[in-house]
């Protein structure tokens, strides 16, 4: 069988893309929560995605510790990249708006991404800091 998985450059690459990640986050009391997300990711960089610290997956995080984010290609050829490590959680109490605007212009483009940015703000915004320990990866092409 053929090897499928991508180089690092491949990989860096793809998960730098805009895809919806697909977040996993251990729960003690039942099966993993699964969410999609929007995130941000630059070539040998950490993953960051924006949250309400007091919603299900921002709680989780903070008790967990680690997470896993995979974001994939859903047109052929399937491709996927899957990440795992620490987590890191920092307040955006005050700055909110220029980081959430950011994600927003990434995913909804300029005009609409300010304009979801300066209405869809949580009082208590954090941002998720995911460090890549170990990387899965399935190139299909």
């Amino acid at each position: 069988m053929a090897d499928k998985s991508m180089s690092e450059s491949e990989r860096q690459e793809f998960l730098a893309d805009v895809h919806v990640g697909v977040l996993g986050v251990e729960r003690a009391d039942g099966p993993p929560l699964v969410v999609p997300v929007w995130y941000s990711y630059e070539p040998g960089g950490d993953i960051t995605i924006l949250m309400s610290s007091t919603s299900l997956k921002g709680r989780l995080l903070a008790a967990a510790e680690r997470a896993t984010l995979c974001a994939q290609q859903e047109s052929l050829p399937y491709k996927y990249v899957s990440v795992e490590g620490p987590v890191s959680i920092e307040s955006l109490a005050t700055d909110a708006q220029p980081e959430v605007e950011r994600m927003a212009v990434r995913y909804l483009g300029d005009q609409v991404g300010r304009q979801y940015a300066n209405a869809d703000i949580a009082d208590d915004e954090i941002k998720v800091t995911i460090s890549p320990e170990r990387w899965f990866t399935v190139d299909y092409g």
